[in-house]
């Protein structure tokens, strides 16, 4: 699944120790306005296609929208002494804040960015105003399950030899990062990631990206967050129920928006996310997949502008 965690540059480093110095940002819009900060998926990808799709349409509806590769992403340089944990994730996202002068913000986490969000506001909670999931796992366990059962169903109905593979997926250490990486590649090539008929508007949006300057950084990820994440936090296991429920209580507003084709998820895993955060906070896209500010970037961009002006998403 495309998405990570971290963030970027210079802060005093007797506040933020680990803060890398060295990480790619760049702010839209502003500076005046409510902000807003992207985190992307991964661990291991980027900010460009939300930062080239959206940021733009975003501050122009009167947002300063902050993107960043974190750590060891994208075009930010890997740093040799990087630990690849969420108390340096931290750090970086609040140098991030520093350097742009926020003092609180909107949370867009997409995918794995979801679960850095949701972590970060449960130890800073003063700097989130809101969080806004998308495409994002409640629990990855479900979501690795809910993959190997619909590869399952799609490699017997094809009669395909990929089953025997899904059958030794079952057999491994659930835990392990070579089973969730497995899980991952049988989501990709069986289109899970992407809107079955998609829309004019992605078809161009889509277009544009692949013409832009950075376009090779669509297709890339860096294997070292990956494998750092899952070595010192064990993402892998994570199931973000308990610190959602603990953020709710502090009355901080979480809202989910999804894309009704993403593979990853069943309506089991969205049942349970709209118990946590409120049906009310809780939309589901149609025609859109795992990136919905791309597939339905209309429904997505005014969705966000409702949550943040404090309207009840419908």
């Amino acid at each position: 699944m495309r998405t990570f965690l971290l963030c970027v540059l210079f802060v005093s480093t007797y506040c933020y120790s680990f803060a890398q110095q060295n990480l790619y940002s760049k702010a839209y819009g502003d500076a005046k306005n409510k902000a807003i900060v992207f985190l992307h998926g991964g661990p291991g990808y980027n900010s460009v296609s939300f930062e080239v799709s959206t940021a733009t349409v975003l501050a122009d509806m009167g947002f300063y929208v902050i993107v960043y590769d974190q750590r060891g992403c994208g075009r930010s340089k890997a740093d040799s002494n990087s630990q690849y944990n969420f108390k340096e994730a931290f750090d970086d996202l609040n140098s991030i804040y520093d350097k742009y002068k926020v003092k609180s913000a909107t949370l867009i986490g997409h995918s794995f960015g979801g679960t850095h969000a949701v972590l970060f506001a449960k130890k800073f909670v003063e700097k989130v105003d809101n969080i806004i999931l998308v495409g994002s796992p409640l629990s990855y366990q479900m979501t690795f399950k809910n993959i190997i059962s619909r590869c399952k169903k799609i490699y017997t109905e094809k009669s395909s030899p990929q089953l025997q593979y899904i059958t030794m997926l079952e057999k491994m250490d659930t835990n392990s990062l070579d089973y969730s990486s497995y899980c991952f590649i049988h989501a990709m090539s069986n289109g899970f990631y992407k809107a079955k008929n998609p829309s004019a508007k992605s078809v161009t949006i889509n277009t544009s990206l692949k013409n832009d300057p950075d376009a090779s950084y669509l297709s890339s990820m860096t294997r070292e967050p990956v494998a750092g994440f899952h070595r010192t936090e064990h993402y892998t296991t994570l199931n973000l129920s308990t610190p959602l429920t603990e953020l709710i209580t502090k009355k901080v507003k979480v809202y989910g928006i999804y894309g009704q084709e993403d593979g990853l998820f069943d309506q089991n895993q969205f049942d349970k996310l709209q118990d946590i955060i409120g049906a009310s906070n809780f939309m589901i896209v149609p025609n859109a997949s795992h990136s919905i500010f791309i597939d339905q970037q209309d429904a997505f961009v005014e969705t966000v502008k409702k949550i943040i002006l404090t309207e009840q998403v419908r």
